[in-house]
């Protein structure tokens, strides 16, 4: 097994999103690894200053501090991830030549140093590069795009905002495509972005990455409800819907804030609790008032234990390539609630059984859906144990995911075309 490299962009933190959890899940499973797997993992992060940390002799974290951060044109505070927006890491490019492999999952300064850096290199000494998608970033930058453009150009026609979400998904695409043509191995989470790229970079060149779950954490606990009631003054009298990630219009909040809104004017009990933060939340606090608890951003070892307090699970958003919120909901025994046709369904087993499916995206039918759970217990905890069992047979952990999905692209591979022969279409 090689050296590798896995460059993850974002910033690490208590409460970072799922990318930054992924990438931390497959860390420690390598750790575990007997110590003669020959595998030498080093995960390269976002820091707010340079710092190792040593997960086992041949696994390490490395945080390294950006050089041109994302962070002050962020829409809202706390509503998107920080990342690096320069062209080139100087401190990244002096570590990398160490490794074999150079795993790319972003397109931003992580990902074009890695990719610059290795056709300088000569042909004999160029280490294998191999990507992850985990983050539509295009239609996310048309979705924020859109914010901007409301926060510096207060008063000015729609279309404005259309014009520059237009344009700043079309350049990412482009930029995101170049960068994985340069890769020999592009891994996705579902069936449909698989199609999707096979499109673009062939077939061959395209695999699934699943996503795992910590069972041992997430799983049904008969005493959360009274723990959230008693940390977080949640009613004990009214199903609680759930909703965690970014508040914020990319994971489809207005769409369930509205909703609950909805279902309090039939009169139906019903309270949201949200863990999570972004441009959303005072939204949701103006609507729902006391019909909604924020929670804000919650660590991974409490969350666990807000799924399991919680009855329904509810994630609008079709912007999500894989969305583990949805797994770790499933295995905490809630009844899911997604939109039809996303792809975050793929953790569904029986559709219609084991989560509810939503096929319109407006409030309306978000609202009869809920309001059907939400009267109906015996219902709703049927789908939530069906779900359970799914998590518990179904949903790999994420060892099984670094061993069957990770380490045999990451193994050393026979000798291949380089990107640009015949039979691989590049994108300039």
């Amino acid at each position: 097994m090689p050296s590798v490299a896995v460059l993850v962009e974002l910033l690490r933190r208590d409460t970072s999103g799922g990318q930054v959890k992924c990438w931390e899940h497959f860390a420690h499973s390598a750790a575990r690894l007997p110590a003669g797997s020959g595998l030498d993992l080093t995960v390269y992060f976002l820091g707010e200053r340079e710092h190792l940390e040593h997960l086992a002799p041949h696994v390490r974290l490395v945080m390294l501090r950006p050089l041109l951060s994302s962070a002050p044109f962020r829409s809202a505070e706390s509503a998107e991830d920080p990342c690096d927006l320069a062209p080139h890491h100087p401190r990244l490019a002096a570590l990398l030549p160490r490794h074999d492999v150079w795993h790319l999952t972003h397109s931003f300064a992580f990902a074009t140093t890695a990719v610059r850096l290795a056709r300088g290199r000569p042909e004999g000494r160029r280490p294998r590069l191999v990507a992850s998608v985990h983050t539509d970033v295009p239609l996310l930058a048309s979705v924020y795009a859109r914010y901007l453009a409301g926060r510096w150009l207060p008063g000015s026609h729609p279309a404005a905002g259309d014009f520059l979400a237009e344009h700043a998904e079309r350049a990412l695409r482009r930029r995101r495509d170049r960068l994985l043509d340069a890769c020999e191995k592009v891994l996705v989470p579902t069936a449909q972005a698989r199609a999707e790229l096979a499109r673009t970079l062939g077939p061959h060149r395209v695999a699934l990455l699943r996503r795992g779950t910590d069972h041992a954490r997430f799983r049904p606990d008969p005493g959360a409800r009274a723990w959230l009631t008693r940390t977080h003054g949640v009613p004990a009298d009214r199903p609680l819907v759930l909703f965690a990630g970014r508040l914020d219009a990319t994971k489809g909040v207005p769409l369930l804030t509205e909703s609950l809104r909805l279902l309090r004017e039939r009169g139906v009990a019903a309270h949201l609790v949200t863990a999570g933060s972004g441009a959303e939340a005072e939204n949701v606090k103006r609507v729902l008032g006391p019909d909604a608890t924020l929670l804000g951003p919650v660590p991974q070892d409490r969350l666990a234990r807000v799924y399991a307090a919680c009855d329904i699970f509810a994630l609008p958003s079709r912007t999500e390539t894989s969305g583990n919120v949805v797994a770790e909901a499933m295995a905490g025994g809630l009844a899911v609630v997604l939109p039809e046709g996303a792809q975050t369904t793929s953790w569904l087993t029986e559709p219609g059984r084991d989560g509810v499916l939503v096929p319109y995206d407006d409030p309306l039918t978000w609202a009869d859906t809920l309001a059907t759970l939400a009267t109906d217990p015996a219902h709703r905890n049927a789908i939530g144990a069906r779900a359970a069992t799914a998590a518990r047979t179904a949903h790999p952990t994420w060892d099984r995911v670094l061993e069957e999905d990770l380490l045999p692209v990451w193994s050393p591979q026979p000798a291949a075309a380089s990107p640009g022969t015949p039979g691989r279409p590049v994108h300039r």
